[in-house]
């Protein structure tokens, strides 16, 4: 019996060294996650973020007026963007009924937004529509940030463990977790350059038109009117022409039907 007790203590720790090298890999990748979903909590928690960090803002703005001089009042809108360091990102021109348009993008520093629709509307009577918003995604930009740090974080711990992979599946099996963990690297930080470019750039659509008639409606039903008249016309006169280049088989069909008639009135007498 005492043979046994001895040979079972000896056996133990051996057991136990096993174990502890299968679950290695597994408890430092789950210690790993934890510390860097400690390290992200540790970076949301706090005061208010907008008092700790600069707030962002995206501000869009959407001009609508009517002018009498398209191309003057190009020029115009063109050298007040310049003037605040702007550009035009889209440019399209339209032409419907009774009216000719004109659509501009622009992308303007957001230090210049309000002085650049100050003077654009200098040279404006009155705006159609003018509407300006604001959207505040400093939040948003804080908890990027913040998760996008931790996920750096839990890039470096990977890599150190893959210079200590003893084996070929411990290798794959980090390669694999590397791989995930950079492509939300990747989407973050490209979610942070897309807010970072609303934030720095503001955008000003802009709308101006000239109407071309100021009847309207009105002239343009008589302007129809009168071209239906007209296509009358030109109807019956191709009528009349069409008849003159037939006239032929006219006079053909005309001496056929009396003669047929003749025929017919001499059958009756008999």
């Amino acid at each position: 019996m005492k043979y046994l007790v001895a040979l079972f203590i000896f056996a133990l720790p051996l057991a136990c060294s096993n174990g502890s090298d299968k679950s290695e890999s597994s408890e430092v990748f789950a210690r790993s996650e934890m510390d860097v979903e400690a390290i992200a909590s540790v970076n949301d928690v706090g005061s208010d973020p907008k008092q700790q960090f600069e707030q962002k803002l995206i501000k869009e703005s959407y001009l609508s007026f009517q002018t009498q001089n398209l191309e003057q009042t190009y020029k115009d809108v063109v050298a007040a963007i310049s003037k605040y360091n702007g550009y035009i990102q889209d440019d399209s021109a339209n032409k419907g009924y009774n009216r000719i348009s004109r659509r501009l993008i622009v992308r303007i520093p957001t230090s210049n937004f309000q002085q650049t629709i100050d003077d654009i509307g200098e040279n404006v009577e009155y705006f159609d529509s003018k509407q300006i918003s604001s959207r505040d995604v400093t939040e948003e930009f804080i908890d990027l940030e913040a998760r996008l740090k931790a996920k750096k974080i839990l890039e470096s711990r990977y890599l150190e463990l893959l210079n200590k992979a003893r084996n070929v599946k411990e290798i794959l099996e980090i390669e694999r977790e590397l791989s995930s963990i950079r492509e939300e690297i990747e989407a973050k930080q490209g979610r942070l350059k897309y807010l970072q470019n609303k934030v720095s750039l503001s955008t000003i659509n802009i709308e101006f038109y000239k109407v071309t008639s100021e009847t309207g409606i009105t002239k343009s039903y008589s302007s129809k009117m009168w071209n239906a008249i007209v296509s009358g016309f030109d109807g019956l006169s191709v009528f009349f022409l069409g008849i003159l280049y037939i006239w032929p088989f006219i006079i053909i069909l005309i001496i056929a039907f009396f003669l047929l008639r003749r025929w017919i009135a001499k059958r009756n007498k008999k």
